[in-house]
């Protein structure tokens, strides 16, 4: 058993605070960046150095934008009788789903302007995206976030002023991220239709956060609709449609119609 007593502030200075949460969201940003950097020149794509700093600036800004979005929506109730609350993307509160369509968004955007196919980048992007959000789920561990459902198994984590020990939900998160990454990278050397490694990430994050939400406590993260999470709603399209476009482009390959990836 632990008791998560981490204190999530590093340094304050009066009412400024330097937080592990941002500290970690930004060293995650920093790692992906220098692996798709190094993904990008290993595969030939046809980007400079300018061009990953742009890059970098634009998925940041969208990721960001994105996923506090998609946070104050889902719990829409507290932040419109606490709107300056938006803002304060330092006490955490960061959809996954927000980030990722504002991360699609701007790949999209950043492929066309560059005048690339949007799987080119896509299938690179999302093993470093995996990565970062490992990192992601390691912060909100430090938080105190989002903690799971009561438990006597002996890693179960007692919560500040949480009754009882809970499933740290966080870490099982951080660890279906790094497997997420693991097999992304260990694929991305192979023969694979364009667009394989972006829909398996799809996929593989939709189905196992689906599973996992079950061990989230209800108070910690209100239910939506019929039972479920909000992260389960989300990731119910998630799994339909990265399985189908993977069959699809399976199909593809079998029948030699399939983009091969050098």
């Amino acid at each position: 058993m632990f008791y998560n007593n981490l204190d999530p502030v590093l340094v304050q200075f009066g009412s400024f605070s330097i937080r592990y949460y941002g500290i970690i969201f930004a060293a995650g940003i920093l790692v992906s960046f220098l692996v798709l950097r190094h993904l990008a020149r290993k595969r030939k794509l046809p980007l400079g150095g300018r061009d990953f700093d742009e890059l970098l600036l634009l998925s940041t800004a969208a990721v960001v934008v994105g996923a506090r979005l998609g946070h104050v929506l889902s719990h829409f109730g507290y932040y419109a009788d606490f709107p300056s609350q938006i803002i304060a993307v330092w006490n955490g509160g960061m959809a996954f789903h927000g980030g990722f369509i504002g991360l699609v968004a701007a790949g999209l955007y950043f492929a066309r302007r560059k005048k690339i196919p949007f799987y080119d980048l896509a299938d690179l992007a999302v093993i470093p995206a995996a990565l970062a959000l490992g990192f992601g789920r390691i912060a909100n561990f430090i938080n105190g976030e989002f903690y799971g459902t009561p438990t006597s198994l002996p890693w179960g984590v007692k919560f500040g002023n949480v009754e009882g020990f809970r499933h740290p939900v966080q870490l099982y998160e951080a660890a279906k991220n790094f497997f997420v990454f693991g097999v992304l990278w260990l694929l991305q050397g192979r023969a694979l239709p364009k667009g394989f490694l972006f829909w398996l990430f799809v996929f593989l994050y939709g189905s196992i956060r689906f599973v996992l939400e079950f061990l989230k406590d209800d108070f910690a993260v209100p239910d939506y609709a019929l039972g479920m999470t909000w992260g389960q709603v989300w990731s119910i399209p998630m799994v339909l449609l990265g399985g189908y476009m993977l069959l699809r482009l399976r199909k593809g390959l079998k029948a030699g119609q399939g983009n091969q990836q050098p």
